[in-house]
């Protein structure tokens, strides 16, 4: 009887939830407790108006905070088995390990080498859909490039640079033995440099588990732990330690990476790079350097081992915290963002408290970073499959690299003047490395901040990467060249990724019923119907998040943004050297202070390359076109703005 009343005032709860709801959150929001029907009631409404970042920025915090915590609740699933109870004293364990192992003290696998791919998103199977539309039809029709649209002053070249840095610490896909081959369909061939390309499928390994049963494996280490210079294994980090004064290799008469004798660089990943990469991996490899030098002036006794655990740990939290509080901020170039960044690392009180008083309070009051424990809502830690899918930015790299005479005097807003167009092809693999050899530290890094990367936009996917050379783990050349934009789509259909709407809808996002809900502009519309018909649920992904219309400020799109906040949060809080390790015992308190006094990557520059960095940076962010105008005072506190 109890529960038959039970039942009926639930039954009579859902019905009220579903008069202000859209029909397709339905079932989703039938399955969430009351509380977080009340919270997704809140940002669905908001949603619908669409105005979140308009809001006040306390009130769009607020709106981000709650829609994260939904999505901690209801998109993070566990790929794999996992043991159960505390594997090991993290005593034990007091450093990085090389192959991530041995950070979550309750899984001591979780987030090492060789470990699966989580996800956001329950697989969509799409093997009866991997050639609908074709991905060459695709590739050539919406991504690639027709002409150049660079991002204005907002995002440089050593932005670009830089995301290519954390993909190399973060993700890369386990392939299978077995090849695939593309051909171009003929309606398409005559504009593909490519007509047929061939390459390795990825690896779809059983999970031993019944509701998903197989997933794809990372290569790298998914925690935030630089291995884009320490490497992902014990094997890869042998390569780059001198073992003395616990340093790595570099090349000190360029302060470029030294090579093997085949050309590939010495560093922690050499797949897929190019110049820009190997200048961030050689400027970081310099910071742990310095950090080393620091560490053994201050503590003699140090050895050659304990210095370098010790570096690593300050280096990665450097890389860390740039890209948290400096990379990001510019990315999604708003005040809400800015505050919600800092946030992340500092909480709500802010760095002055914060360094005086410690981490006081929860997530909210204090951030996350400094944590008593950390916290991976009862899924162990991983990088997701949508997470990798968002991050097919390729359309940020322009054709050609302009570089400039550093040895002239700066002109207006301290940019120098253009000496040649180097042409991208010119700089990648080990082809680059001799470019990059032949122009030098000081020029590439000056002539990548003055130069506006690509926008993250319909047709502007490089047509020189519809043709190029792909590396193996090692960083050398395969045989096979690839067509990447229609690799790219092929491999989110092979990875059970779902489409652009099924994405929106399982993310609690307003799906879109027809093309003008996804873009102003009359071509995309036509060519978007061309290609897909009216059917809006056969919409790739990564051609949906590049037409999106995007919010004021943000280089990317909403959607993609929305996995942001969900993993850009995890990669901090499920760490334990960025909450309960983050201290001066685990990093010394020279290194914790070397931590706390780097703000950006300005910062780091101005480290080692200051006269550098005096005569050619005018702007405020080494992530904006340094002949941008400093950032001007605004007197109102950041909790109280309101966008314009």
């Amino acid at each position: 009887m109890f529960s038959a009343i039970l039942a009926s005032i639930r039954a009579i709860i859902t019905e009220f939830f579903h008069l202000f709801i859209h029909g397709d959150f339905h079932e989703a929001v039938a399955r969430m407790t009351l509380i977080d029907r009340l919270l997704f009631l809140i940002v669905h409404y908001i949603d619908k108006l669409g105005i979140w970042h308009r809001l006040p920025v306390f009130l769009g915090l607020i709106y981000l905070a709650i829609r994260r915590r939904l999505h901690e609740e209801y998109n993070l699933f566990n790929v794999g088995r996992s043991p159960v109870g505390v594997r090991f004293n993290p005593m034990d364990y007091p450093y990085r390990t090389a192959d991530g192992k041995y950070n979550d003290p309750f899984n001591e696998g979780a987030g090492s080498e060789g470990t699966f791919f989580g996800r956001n998103i329950l697989p969509v199977d799409q093997k009866r859909k991997l050639m609908k539309p074709d991905p060459m039809v695709v590739a050539t029709k919406l991504l690639a490039r027709r002409k150049f649209t660079d991002t204005g002053k907002q995002f440089n070249m050593i932005a670009a640079s830089w995301i290519q840095f954390m993909i190399h610490d973060w993700i890369d896909h386990l392939e299978d033995t077995k090849q695939i081959e593309l051909t171009a369909p003929k309606e398409v061939v005559s504009q593909c440099p490519l007509k047929s390309f061939k390459f390795y499928k990825t690896k779809e390994v059983p999970t031993g588990f019944y509701e998903i049963k197989e997933g794809g494996l990372n290569i790298r280490t998914p925690w935030w732990d630089g291995s884009a210079i320490y490497g992902s294994n014990a094997e890869r980090l042998q390569k780059v330690r001198t073992f003395k004064d616990g340093k790595l290799k570099i090349d000190s008469k360029n302060d470029l990476l030294l090579h093997d004798q085949d050309g590939t660089p010495v560093s922690g990943d050499v797949r897929n790079g190019w110049a820009g990469l190997s200048t961030l991996q050689a400027l970081f490899i310099k910071e742990h350097n310095a950090v080393c030098d620091a560490l053994k002036k201050e503590y003699r006794h140090m050895d050659d081992e304990e210095l370098y655990h010790r570096a690593r740990l300050v280096t990665s939290a450097v890389i860390a915290k740039v890209h948290t509080i400096d990379w990001t901020v510019e990315l999604l170039k708003t005040d809400t963002l800015r505050a919600g960044m800092r946030a992340n690392w500092y909480g709500l009180l802010g760095k002055k408290f914060k360094d005086t008083f410690g981490h006081v309070g929860g997530v909210a009051l204090g951030g996350l970073v400094g944590l008593k424990k950390p916290i991976n809502h009862g899924v162990p830690y991983s990088l997701t499959e949508e997470f990798v899918s968002v991050y097919r930015m390729h359309s940020i790299l322009p054709d050609h690299l302009d570089l400039r005479d550093i040895s002239a005097a700066p002109g207006p807003n301290k940019s120098p003047p253009l000496m040649e167009k180097v042409p991208m092809a010119n700089l990648v693999g080990r082809k680059g490395e001799k470019t990059l050899a032949n122009i030098g530290f000081a020029k590439q890094m000056v002539s990548m901040g003055h130069q506006a990367c690509g926008a993250l936009e319909l047709w502007n996917y490089p047509t020189w990467l519809r043709d190029v050379i792909a590396h193996d783990v090692d960083g050398h050349d395969r045989p096979d060249h690839v067509d990447l934009p229609a690799l790219e789509v092929y491999r989110d259909r092979e990875r059970s990724v779902a489409r652009y709407n099924a994405f929106r809808r399982a993310l609690l996002m307003i799906p879109i019923s027809k093309w003008e809900d996804l873009t102003d502009d009359e071509e995309a519309i036509r060519e978007l119907e061309e290609v897909y018909g009216d059917d809006v649920e056969e919409l790739d992904l990564l051609v949906g998040l590049m037409a999106e219309k995007k919010i004021t400020g943000f280089a990317i799109s909403e959607t993609a943004f929305v996995i942001f906040l969900l993993m850009a949060t995890r990669r901090l809080e499920a760490d334990r050297f960025f909450t309960s390790n983050f201290n001066e015992e685990t990093y010394t308190k020279k290194g914790f202070e070397w931590v706390n006094t780097t703000e950006s990557l300005k910062d780091v520059l101005e480290r080692h390359y200051p006269e550098l960095i005096k005569k050619w940076m005018n702007s405020t962010s080494a992530f904006t076109v340094w002949d941008s105008p400093p950032e001007s005072h605004n007197p109102i506190p950041i909790y109280l703005r309101v966008p314009q």
